[in-house]
């Protein structure tokens, strides 16, 4: 009896150390700075305007991402997405091309002074630059796309200044396929869905 009522002792006093931790760490406020490192699974939702493109598409890709998040009151942040230049590959050996995609957002954080969870959403544009198109019969494309971005996702506190991250963006994006003379070919729209998984520091 007396060992189980140690073991409950114990049990207790580690539960209570682990809820005075939670209940320490500090919340959201105005000029937190965030920066976050993610690999993040891009899912293509290929879409294209013309029979001529008919089943072209990019293939899905892990890349790495890093953002940085600016909070202007507890509740409110801008963040921007980055990542270096990353090759797209088009679907049957078609070609490739590049793509420097980055994105900025105006976020709202539902409980930034919760120690367990802090849901945010977010919504912004996206500007991708693309470029080094290297496609069958001298095909080409357009240099630049701008379209939305929207986002949700949450942060778990893990101390006072780390965090675990789960990110979802869906970016709109899309290219105009030239012929070698100029001519239109279509549109090819890949407006990606960006699940991410990471870790952020807050300063």
């Amino acid at each position: 009896m007396r060992k189980i009522i140690r073991v409950g002792t114990v049990v207790t006093a580690l539960f209570a150390s682990t809820m005075d931790a939670h209940a320490a760490m500090a919340g959201y406020k105005a000029s937190d700075i965030i920066i976050r490192a993610r690999a993040v699974q891009i899912q293509f939702h290929n879409h294209t305007n013309t029979a001529a493109l008919s089943g072209v598409g990019a293939d899905n890709k892990v890349i790495p991402e890093v953002d940085g998040a600016y909070f202007f009151t507890r509740n409110i942040a801008a963040e921007l997405i980055l990542t270096y230049p990353q090759t797209i590959y088009v679907h049957s050996g078609i070609g490739s091309l590049k793509a420097l995609p980055p994105t900025l957002t105006a976020q709202y954080h539902f409980m930034p002074d919760s120690p367990y969870f802090r849901p945010y959403v977010g919504v912004g544009v996206n500007y991708t630059r693309f470029f080094s198109y290297s496609l069958v019969s001298g095909l080409s494309g357009s240099r630049s796309s701008l379209g939305a971005a929207l986002q949700a996702g949450f942060d778990v506190p893990l101390t006072r200044s780390l965090t675990f991250n789960v990110d979802v963006k869906k970016v709109y994006m899309k290219t105009k396929i030239t012929a070698p003379g100029g001519g239109s070919v279509g549109t090819l729209a890949l407006n990606p869905l960006l699940i991410g998984v990471g870790l952020g520091w807050k300063f």
